[in-house]
């Protein structure tokens, strides 16, 4: 019978920790596996990925090109594709579509015209792509920007 007294975990699921500066027969005795001296050898050495070891950084070195726009507004792509699961005559929104799973709480919503569309829906959403536009207006239904 099984039980908390006899539990065990299964063979080769568990590997034995690595005993350092235990001589040198071990394989990780003396230096304990950091070679000889240098900045990793140190106590306390946390190197970042991006280090080079003082040389002026790839980053800093490349030309930087462009404009990013920190004010820019993000858009998550919905699909007309994504409205299936909808019954006639209902309002499509943003919080109809996060209850649903097809997007998430804080990104605005763009709809796009990939997929057909069979029932008149209201869709209530910030935008839409004049394709998808179409095809619910063809169904029916009708868009809002909001």
């Amino acid at each position: 019978m099984l039980n908390l007294s006899n539990l065990s975990p299964a063979p080769g699921s568990r590997k034995k920790a690595k005993r350092l500066g235990r001589g040198d027969a071990s394989g990780t005795g003396g230096t304990s596996g950091k070679g000889h001296k240098g900045q990793k050898a140190r106590s306390g050495a946390s190197i970042p990925g991006w280090f080079e070891g003082g040389q002026m950084p790839i980053y800093r070195r490349l030309p930087k090109r462009g404009f990013k726009n920190a004010f820019r507004t993000e858009y998550l792509a919905v699909n007309i594709a994504d409205l299936a699961g909808f019954e006639a005559g209902s309002v499509v929104d943003k919080a109809a579509l996060v209850a649903k799973g097809k997007a998430k709480a804080k990104a605005d919503v763009k709809l796009l015209a990939k997929g057909e569309i069979k029932v008149a829906l209201t869709v209530r959403l910030s935008k839409a792509s004049q394709a998808a536009i179409d095809k619910i207006v063809a169904a029916g239904g009708t868009f809002e920007s909001v």
